[in-house]
């Protein structure tokens, strides 16, 4: 296999693992004020993913430096066309860790419900703009002879991005409500299952037309398994957790998101960035690659360092793995449990 297939798929293993982990923070940021009617509540759902919100940002991070390595050509194209939208990504996901962090810095209702808000937008806004943005990649956008992108920012709010914005939103608040149902105990829990059943209906609805329309334009065989097995995940997933299975449940929409965005990669392949000019050229894996040299020492890299990551971030979600509930937070101690446990 040739290093630039190799980092290819390396760099989309990173985006699905991105979007799985980081799906379930950004759904939980989402249903802040829908689940959290008191205080207690909204203390509860952020200590879901108080131990692991900020790791899971690293898969992005780590994406788009390994863009940068592999691919310089994809990546100067990608920022430079995708400016404004990944700027909006940017200063959300900042205001969002600054509100984990500073919300409980004063015991003064109006100072945390600002920061709620701000947990709230700095979820959404990513949630639908990273749909957005990756199913422009997937339709191509206007990029001339030189690789530049000549469109403008409303070139990428076209129906077909909107519609994968619209499928990001759905799966990651689905996404989030199995992982705060499989993480809490009590009221929170129970409502969140229930939300999980109703979000997660809408989401299979809007991504069996995203990821069709995607498979009539650009798939291949291997996309259209993928494309179904995610469709079955979710399905499976919704199932399990109306039957009380939270952890299925949750490991149905973890698998839905990994093999729906692999199979929006399997049918981007061999292209990078196509272009929707008759007179452009797109970025393949080959046009838009480093040199031989530079990928064969990334990859030396990244089999050193990638299982020291992988084995770091599976201890912390194991030594953080119990449920929570409002009698864990001090001052608001009771003996309320609701469900079996899964």
């Amino acid at each position: 296999m040739e290093l630039t297939t190799i980092w290819f798929s390396l760099i989309a293993v990173l985006w699905i693992g991105y979007f799985a982990l980081e799906g379930f923070d950004f759904g939980v940021g989402i249903l802040l004020p829908v689940l959290g009617r008191t205080e207690p509540e909204r203390r509860v759902l952020i200590n879901t993913i108080g131990p692991v919100w900020d790791g899971n940002e690293v898969w992005v991070l780590v994406a788009g430096g390994a863009t940068f390595a592999a691919f310089p050509e994809w990546y100067a194209t990608l920022f430079s066309g995708f400016y404004l939208p990944l700027l909006l990504i940017l200063v959300a996901l900042i205001v969002r860790g600054v509100a984990f962090e500073y919300r409980a810095k004063r015991d003064d209702d109006r100072w945390r419900a600002a920061w709620d808000k701000a947990i709230f937008f700095g979820s959404l806004l990513p949630a639908v703009l990273w749909g957005v943005a990756f199913a422009n990649i997937l339709r191509g956008v206007p990029i001339d002879a030189d690789f530049e992108y000549v469109g403008g920012f409303f070139n990428l709010l076209n129906p077909y991005a909107l519609l994968g914005g619209v499928m990001t939103l759905l799966l990651f608040v689905t996404h989030g409500a199995m992982f705060i149902a499989l993480k809490t105990d009590g009221e929170i829990r129970v409502r969140a299952r229930a939300l999980a059943v109703r979000t997660g209906i809408g989401a299979a609805a809007v991504a069996v037309a995203f990821l069709g329309w995607t498979q009539l334009d650009t798939g291949s065989t291997g996309s259209a398994v993928l494309f179904v097995a995610a469709a079955v995940s979710l399905l499976a997933g919704l199932f399990a957790v109306e039957r009380l299975r939270e952890g299925w449940g949750f490991i149905g929409t973890f698998a839905t998101i990994v093999l729906g965005v692999a199979g929006l990669f399997v049918a981007l392949f061999p292209d990078v960035m196509p272009t929707s000019l008759a007179d452009g050229a797109g970025l393949t894996t080959t046009t838009a690659a480093a040199t031989t040299y530079t990928l064969k020492i990334m990859t030396v890299v990244a089999v050193v360092f990638t299982p020291v990551v992988l084995v770091y971030q599976g201890w912390t979600y194991w030594v953080f793995r119990k449920r929570i509930a409002v009698h864990h937070i001090p001052g608001f101690e009771t003996s309320e449990t609701v469900g079996p446990r899964s």
